[in-house]
């Protein structure tokens, strides 16, 4: 044969070998989930989006968004059984969804998306009282279970009691992404739907702040768990929330810094794209300065960020204290600074740093740094709530399921006085209005704020995390 007939050939069999090649090692990084973890990270760099938008989360249809049972918000591991349980209850096939989300929850305990659904099937068409829950469902699934699950202990506590008043309580899951400009348009389709008679949520201040508005000019109550911005305080006679504002915050750790470390001076990590972040850095300076100390301020968002950098200018600041203000989005940069230090200075940080990220990746470095938090589980193991919910998820919970499940208990004796919007409000803004909650008497102020202080909590060498440091009361 010719050279010249062999060449057509060659190439041929080379480009058969190349095809192989790479189809060998797309299955190698199947198996090995090599495309998994580079999603993982590039969602990670992304900070999500500063706490939101993105085309992706802009591209979901808004009536995907909200689900009473008939739509599967969290996709990632959802058993066969769960996924029966979800296309019987579009169908209205009731007792079929019961024993299917049942035979999920025997498997699978710790999902408060499938008790949430069950008890909504267990509702049938019967008539019913209906919350909705704002969460980020996909693009921050492991906090939005955490808020999930004290909204369906509360939700699967009155129902089984024999509901509000007789009528039981029916949960709808809605899916804001945590995206402000999300969050206005599902807060506008919930003040359209006359069934849904309050809102718990949002995750964080920025979306919370977003919809604020139009749950006021809507007339429809809405309670976040998680927002601690200050600016939310300022929302109207229809916002409030279960978790203490940043004020409180910036109370318990410049008290912490000035009166037990005796130290004076702070350089405050925050970022400056995000309102939780900006309001609590804020609230930190005006509370160190009013007592007598002084702080410093780095912006973890700037383009140039170096950890390394910052703590070197506050060396030559002569800074005796590091405090993280910064939001979940920019964990990574907080890391970054808990390495860096590597426990030369004083470490303090706000409840966005209450974070099994910060046990796991921050691990000896991050050792003795102080959090403050709104509720954590050690400080009163014993009590009512505690003891159900390990029953019922099998293991601790978070402050924020604590948070959310308090959203609920507020809601349901709204609910119980008078099962109207305005009702609801009118008893929420009743002089004298507490509920028993997981964290004790939930009360409010008048700018619908919490009236609790904050807990701090100190990371040490343990075991309940997994990750070999535990957050624990400080002593």
């Amino acid at each position: 044969m010719s050279q010249k007939n062999e060449t057509p050939v060659l190439l041929l069999a080379l480009l058969v070998t190349l095809a192989l090649i790479a189809g060998g090692f797309w299955l190698l990084s199947n198996r090995l989930n090599l495309g998994n973890l580079f999603a993982r990270d590039n969602a990670a760099q992304d900070g999500a989006a500063q706490d939101g938008s993105s085309d992706q989360t802009q591209s979901v249809p808004l009536q995907d968004r909200f689900s009473t049972g008939s739509t599967l918000l969290f996709t990632e591991g959802a058993s066969s059984d769960k996924q029966e349980g979800i296309e019987a209850i579009s169908s209205k096939n009731y007792d079929q969804a019961i024993t299917a989300l049942e035979a999920s929850l025997t498997d699978d305990r710790n999902d408060p998306e499938a008790l949430i659904y069950l008890n909504n099937a267990r509702i049938r068409d019967r008539a019913s009282y209906t919350l909705a829950v704002a969460v980020p469902t996909a693009k921050s699934p492991d906090p939005a279970l955490e808020i999930l699950r004290g909204v369906a202990q509360a939700q699967d506590q009155i129902n089984q009691t024999g509901g509000i008043n007789g009528i039981p309580l029916k949960v709808m899951i809605v899916n804001d992404d945590n995206d402000p400009d999300v969050s206005m348009q599902v807060a506008t389709a919930l003040v359209k739907d006359p069934t849904v008679l309050g809102v718990i949520g949002h995750f964080g201040s920025d979306a919370t702040l977003a919809a604020a508005g139009l749950y006021q000019e809507g007339r429809l109550v809405m309670i976040s768990p998680t927002s601690t911005s200050v600016q939310v305080s300022n929302e109207g006679d229809y916002v409030f929330r279960t978790v203490p504002s940043d004020r409180f915050t910036a109370a318990a750790l410049s008290r912490y810094m000035l009166n037990t470390l005796n130290m004076q001076k702070a350089a405050i990590y925050f970022n400056s794209q995000s309102d939780y972040s900006q309001s609590l850095k804020e609230e930190l300076t005006t509370a160190l300065n009013t007592e007598g100390g002084a702080a410093i301020e780095f912006d973890v968002s700037e383009a140039n960020f170096n950890a390394r950098t910052t703590l070197d200018q506050a060396k030559q600041q002569n800074v005796q204290v590091l405090i993280l203000a910064t939001n979940t989005p920019t964990l990574d940069q907080a890391l970054q600074v808990i390495q860096e230090n590597d426990r030369t200075l004083p470490l303090l940080g706000g409840d966005s740093l209450y974070n099994p990220g910060v046990l796991e990746d921050g691990k000896e470095s991050a050792e003795r740094m102080v959090v403050a938090v709104p509720w954590i589980i050690l400080s009163n193991p014993q009590t009512e709530f505690v003891q159900t919910s390990r029953r019922l998820w099998g293991g601790d919970v978070s402050w924020r399921t604590a948070m959310s499940y308090d959203a609920t208990e507020v809601l349901i004796e709204g609910l119980r006085r008078n099962p109207t919007r305005q009702g609801v409000q009118q008893a929420l803004n009743t002089p004298g209005f507490s509920v028993a909650g997981a964290t004790g008497t939930i009360e409010f102020l008048r700018s619908g704020d919490r009236n609790q202080p904050m807990q701090l909590v100190v990371i040490e060498p343990g075991s309940r995390s997994g990750y070999g440091y535990d957050f624990v009361p400080v002593r």
